[in-house]
């Protein structure tokens, strides 16, 4: 079932700074995910702690929930041998979301790269576009509101995603790309792509809202933002999902750093930037979600006042 809420778009465009979630496999992980693990199953097999992640950010004050479903492709599945049951889990994925949502929260469909390389031949463009109508389907069947496709890299395949999801569904389509900062000092996706580029294309190829998730915490998002927001214009809403800062590697194990308030102190300059949808990606967790919501609001009352 989905929900009767306005359209994200129109809803940024009115002024609204809107939160997301945070990280879902972070949670996942604290909740008894093991390695290598599929954690998209978790949708069958642990469906009540799936949806209590979901409603823990809810409470949060995440205006946006996720589904668990960022690799819930055909292209994924099958290495864990699910891929006969993609219209199963994400199905269930987006149904989780929307039962902790309610119908007064967005629904944002998460769909992940698939890990599948054009340039080297693993795979043909048809079959990205079947790849991912077939997932888009499945999450809007279930009710997501929008599409997140997030974490690309390369423009051909977000070019493709988009346009499977545009073709297949009526969901507002997100798509957010991942860089880190190079040598040069310069922000650029693992293919190279830089964030002009990435909005340029994106927008051209029919996402509705663009942006950047993973690689970098708040901090490093502030800049790449600012890019997006050039190349962007004024009228298309940004979109950030930052770790909690950058990993360290502790005993073996990586650990983001950022405390809940220090992942929120950077959320004016983030709005300021040109973001108008803040959420967090890997390392955060509904107490930083709760940390940006209250952001947030000190920012939007401050500006309603002056």
């Amino acid at each position: 079932m989905k929900s009767r809420m306005p359209r994200l778009v129109e809803t940024v465009r009115s002024g609204r700074i809107l939160v997301s979630d945070g990280a879902w496999g972070t949670m996942l992980q604290q909740a008894g995910l093991d390695p290598g693990e599929c954690p998209e199953l978790w949708c069958i097999e642990h469906e009540d702690c799936v949806e209590r992640i979901a409603r823990e950010y809810v409470a949060a004050g995440a205006d946006m929930l996720e589904t668990n479903s960022f690799g819930g492709s055909r292209l994924k599945l099958e290495m864990f041998g699910l891929a006969d049951r993609v219209a199963e889990i994400n199905e269930a994925a987006a149904r989780i979301s929307r039962c902790a949502a309610g119908l007064d929260h967005w629904v944002l469909g998460s769909m992940g790269p698939t890990g599948k390389m054009l340039l080297m031949g693993d795979v043909s463009e048809q079959d990205l576009y079947d790849t991912f109508a077939e997932q888009a389907v499945a999450l809007e069947k279930g009710g997501a509101d929008a599409l997140c496709l997030e974490t690309l890299s390369d423009l051909d395949e977000a070019r493709i995603a988009i346009q499977a999801a545009r073709e297949n569904t009526d969901c507002e389509i997100i798509c957010t790309f991942t860089f880190e900062r190079t040598v040069k000092g310069e922000f650029r996706s693992m293919m190279g792509v830089s964030p002009t580029q990435a909005v340029e294309t994106l927008l051209g190829a029919g996402a509705d809202v663009v942006g950047t998730n993973c690689g970098n915490g708040m901090a490093g998002m502030i800049e790449i933002i600012r890019e997006m927001r050039r190349a962007a214009g004024d009228s298309v809403p940004l979109l950030v999902h930052a770790n909690a800062g950058l990993p360290k590697n502790i005993n073996g194990v990586d650990v983001f750093p950022e405390t809940p308030e220090q992942t929120a102190s950077f959320v004016p300059a983030l709005i300021e930037a040109g973001s108008n949808l803040i959420g967090g990606c890997c390392g955060t967790t509904p107490a930083h979600i709760a940390a940006i919501h209250a952001a947030v609001a000190r920012f939007s009352a401050g500006a309603s006042s002056a």
